[in-house]
């Protein structure tokens, strides 16, 4: 196993040299323009890595990886227009920057794109991956769903809230793991576990993705500070300023959340404060903090050396401490 930085140079290596425009231009150039907006790549770096924790090169598992990060850009294009979001990495959308129909369409042609990378594997793999793969996939659409429905709601439970994000973003991370364990042909148990690591990790991550739409630096966060106040998202932070704030400040919250004003800027610096005092802030932390510790659990189960184990253990140290 090889530093994090070796898989993140494969990945975008690998990036920096596709092509894929061609006719109809209109189709394939905002796929294009999203890939190379870069991001973070998490999900591919650790289909790379999971494949060498259990001794394959890791570029067995480039194709499995890349199918994962152009599913998960995918999503992100669709998931932009449903939340009329503007910038993405700190860049124009791609509703933006063309229009929502060209988006709609390059996004669709960009999952069947990612479907094909399985294609680069023998019968066996390429089964098993298009499997997790498709249940994956479609666990993500039902995580966004309930993402819409619950801004209608005013009864959301954090089980639920918890439920969602788990769908719509740790089980890609989770599956992006064990695609790396599937190509390595490595134990069911090894790649359950990694599959565990890996979703936990990703509810950590939401949390705290969650944490700093509302307290990131609008400098280094690369999307809209606020965001989610602007769009009445009922996040783990909104549900804990419900559970553990005063009565006024519950009741303006609420009453916050049922607006849409055109100069949102005060509706967010009042909620961010409501956050505060009521110490939602204080209690995403922990939250976030309580699934990374999960996610360490199973390592300890993991039949690998010990060196690997603190590889990945730094790994998951290093996501929670980021700032983007």
């Amino acid at each position: 196993m090889q530093a994090i930085s070796h898989y993140q140079q494969v990945i975008s290596d690998y990036f920096n040299a596709l092509s894929v425009v061609k006719d109809p231009v209109n189709l394939y150039e905002p796929a294009a323009y999203i890939l190379s907006l870069g991001g973070k790549r998490m999900r591919p770096v650790l289909t790379l890595m999971a494949a060498e924790i259990f001794n394959a090169d890791c570029k067995e598992a480039l194709p499995a990886a890349v199918a994962v990060e152009i599913f998960h850009n995918f999503s992100l294009v669709h998931d932009d227009i449903m939340d009329d979001a503007p910038l993405r990495r700190g860049k124009e959308t791609v509703h933006e920057k063309w229009n929502t129909n060209t988006a709609i369409l390059s996004g669709d042609a960009m999952l069947i794109m990612a479907y094909r990378y399985f294609e680069a594997y023998e019968p066996e793999t390429f089964r098993d991956l298009a499997k997790l793969f498709s249940k994956t996939a479609l666990e993500v659409c039902e995580g966004q769903q309930w993402d819409v429905d619950f801004e209608e709601r005013n009864d959301v439970t954090v089980p639920e809230y918890l439920k969602m994000i788990e769908y719509k973003t740790a089980v890609l991370v989770g599956a992006a793991m064990k695609m790396g364990a599937i190509v390595a042909n490595t134990s069911q148990e090894n790649a359950d576990l990694i599959y565990d690591f890996g979703r936990n990790l990703g509810i950590a991550f939401q949390l705290q993705d969650d944490y700093l739409d509302a307290f990131g630096d609008p400098e280094t966060f690369g999307k809209q500070v606020g965001g989610d106040i602007i769009e009445n998202k009922k996040t783990y932070l909104y549900l804990m300023a419900l559970h553990h704030g005063d009565d006024a400040g519950k009741e303006q919250l609420k009453e916050l959340f049922c607006l849409q004003p055109e100069n949102s800027d005060e509706k967010v610096e009042i909620v961010k404060n409501i956050f505060t005092t009521s110490g939602a802030d204080a209690q995403t932390k922990k939250a976030i903090e309580e699934y990374t510790l999960k996610a360490f659990d199973m390592l300890e189960k993991l039949d690998i050396d010990d060196s690997k184990k603190a590889m990945l253990r730094a790994f998951g140290e290093n996501l929670m401490q980021r700032k983007v």
